[in-house]
C-alpha cells in the first residue's frame, strides 16, 4: 500500500504543475480543489485505479477548474414552436427593452424614495399609473410569482376560513403546484363544490355560511375539459360575491392584453385583461412572464381598500420584487400603452401570421446543406405559459426526415441529440426533426445552419479517413 501512495504527489507539486500550464487561475479555488484531488486520486488508486503522472493530475484539477466556473446558464435556440416555454425560460426579452431599462440597472435609482419629498417611498407606485392607464385598477401589487400572489392573497383574507371553489378547478400546474395544498399551506379551508365536469351558479350560493371569505375562480391553465361540461363566469361570482359582502378572486394564470390582434388570434380562448378589469373584481392575479410577455412576477390589481390589506401583511417582505422586475414590467407595460408591442418578443412571435413564418422556413431551408434534404412543412406550434391548452397556432417548420439521415448514419433521435448537445431545441414528430419557425430569433437561423454544416463537415471528413 505505501507503495501505491507514494505515487500521490505533494500538493505544492501539483499546486506548480497546475500554474505551469495556465497561471490565471484562482489560488484559493485551486488549493481546495487540489485537496479535493488528492483525496479522490488516494480513493482510486486504493482501489487499484491507473497511476497518473503529475501533469495529468494537473489538468484534472484544472478541467474540474473550468467546469466549476463555467456559468450554468446559457443561450438556447428555441426551435420547438413553444412560445412561451417554461423549461427554455418562459418569455424573452427584446433587446429594445433591455437597453431601456439598463441604465436603471447599472445606477441607483429611485425604487424606493420620493425625490419632491425627500423621504421613503415604496417600490409598487412605479406601477400603478400605467395599470390605472391599462386597466382601470384601482390599485396594483407586485411579489415574485402568481404562486406566491395566490398564497398572499388566501393567508390574507381567509385565513381559517372557508374559500369556495369548484371541483374543477381544483387545479395541479408543473412542479406539483396544486390548489389545495396551497390552500392548506395559507391556512384557508377549502370548500369544493359541484362536480368535477359541472358546477352552477347555485352550488356557490348554497355553500356560503357565516365562515366563508372568498368565491375563487382559478383558470385551468393546463388542461381543457370538453362535452357535458357547466363552469360558472366569473362576472356571475362577482355579482354573489358582492352580494353577500365576499371577496372575489380570479388566479388567471397568464393574462394578456387585447391588443393588435390578440383580440382575434386569442379572445376565443382566453379572457383579456382589460374584459376581467370591466367586472369590477375584488382581486385578479396573473404571471408576468407568460402572454404578457415581461418579467416573472405575480401581478395583484384589484380594489385599494384589499390591496392595502395585502401590503401589511408580514409575508410581502418575502415575496417582494426588486428593481430589475420593477423597471423590466414598467418597461414592458409602456410599451402596451403607447401601442408599440413590437418591443414585447413574446407579442411579435404570438401574432406572426402563416404567410411570415412559410417565408422565414423557407429561408432557413436555403442555408442548411443540401445533403439534409431540408422540407419546409406546415405544422402547429403553441402558445405555452399555461394559456390555450387545447388549442394550436398554424405555423411552419423546416423538417429533416430519418431517411435523409441514413448517409450520416443518424436518425431522427440521433439528430435530435446532436442539435440538443450544441444548444439548439428542436422537436421530434412522424420521424422527421422539426425546427418551428415561430420561435426562432434573430441569428438563430444561422446558428442552426452552422452546426449542420459542421456535422456534414465532420461526416465528409470521415468518410475520407476511410
Amino acid at each position: 500500500m505505501q507503495n501505491i501512495l507514494q505515487h500521490i504527489p505533494k500538493t505544492d507539486k501539483l499546486l506548480q504543475a497546475i500554474y505551469a500550464q495556465n497561471s490565471d487561475l484562482n489560488y484559493p479555488l485551486v488549493k481546495s480543489l487540489v485537496a479535493d484531488f488528492l483525496i479522490s486520486y488516494k480513493e482510486r488508486l486504493l482501489s487499484g485505479g491507473a497511476r497518473l503522472e503529475i501533469e495529468s493530475c494537473a489538468k484534472e484539477v484544472i478541467k474540474s477548474y473550468q467546469n466549476l466556473t463555467q456559468k450554468s446558464l446559457k443561450p438556447l435556440v428555441n426551435a420547438t414552436g413553444i412560445v412561451v416555454h417554461t423549461n427554455l425560460g418562459r418569455s424573452v426579452f427584446s433587446p429594445v427593452i433591455v437597453q431601456e431599462i439598463l441604465p436603471l440597472l447599472t445606477r441607483y435609482n429611485n425604487l424606493e424614495y420620493d425625490e419632491a419629498k425627500g423621504c421613503r417611498s415604496e417600490r409598487y407606485v412605479h406601477l400603478q399609473g400605467l395599470f390605472k392607464a391599462l386597466l382601470g385598477a384601482e390599485d396594483v401589487l407586485v411579489v415574485n410569482n402568481n404562486a406566491a400572489a395566490v398564497f398572499l392573497i388566501f393567508n390574507t383574507f381567509a385565513k381559517g376560513k372557508e374559500v369556495v371553489v369548484s371541483r374543477g378547478e381544483l387545479i395541479e400546474i408543473g412542479g406539483s403546484f396544486r390548489i389545495p395544498k396551497v390552500m392548506e399551506d395559507s391556512g384557508a379551508i377549502l370548500r369544493e363544490i359541484g362536480t368535477t365536469n359541472k358546477t352552477h351558479l347555485r352550488d356557490y350560493q348554497e355553500a356560503i355560511n357565516e365562515n366563508t371569505a372568498m368565491l375563487f375562480k382559478a383558470h385551468k391553465s393546463n388542461y381543457a375539459m370538453s362535452g357535458f361540461v357547466k363552469e360558472v363566469g366569473f362576472e356571475e361570482i362577482v355579482k354573489l360575491a358582492s352580494e353577500r359582502n365576499l371577496v372575489d378572486y380570479y388566479d388567471l394564470g397568464s393574462g394578456y392584453f387585447g391588443l393588435n390582434g390578440f383580440e382575434n388570434s386569442l379572445k376565443k380562448f382566453e379572457p383579456a385583461l382589460e374584459e376581467i378589469a370591466k367586472l369590477n373584481p375584488s382581486l385578479v392575479s396573473f404571471s408576468g412572464d407568460k402572454l404578457l410577455g415581461g418579467a416573472q412576477a405575480g401581478i395583484i390589481f384589484g380594489k385599494k381598500v384589499l390591496i392595502d390589506k395585502l401590503k401589511k401583511n408580514q409575508l410581502l417582505r418575502m415575496l417582494r420584487v426588486d428593481k430589475f422586475t420593477i423597471a423590466a414590467l414598467e418597461a414592458t407595460l409602456n410599451a402596451y400603452l403607447e401601442n408599440k408591442i413590437e418591443k414585447i418578443t413574446t407579442c411579435h412571435l404570438l401574432l406572426k401570421d402563416k404567410e411570415t413564418l412559410k417565408k422565414e422556413s423557407q429561408m432557413l431551408a436555403d442555408l442548411i446543406p443540401k445533403e439534409f434534404e431540408p422540407k419546409v412543412i406546415p405544422t402547429k406550434s403553441y402558445s405555452g405559459g399555461g394559456a390555450m391548452p387545447s388549442h394550436y397556432l398554424e405555423s411552419f417548420a423546416v423538417a429533416i426526415a430519418a431517411k435523409d439521415l441514413v448517409a450520416f448514419g443518424l436518425n431522427e433521435e440521433r439528430l435530435e441529440k446532436f442539435l440538443r448537445a450544441r444548444g439548439i431545441i428542436a422537436r421530434l414528430e412522424n420521424s422527421a426533426v422539426l425546427l418551428d419557425s415561430r420561435t426562432l430569433l434573430e441569428g438563430d437561423r444561422e446558428r442552426i445552419a452552422a452546426v449542420l454544416e459542421d456535422l456534414k463537415n465532420q461526416n465528409h471528413k470521415r468518410d475520407e479517413e476511410k
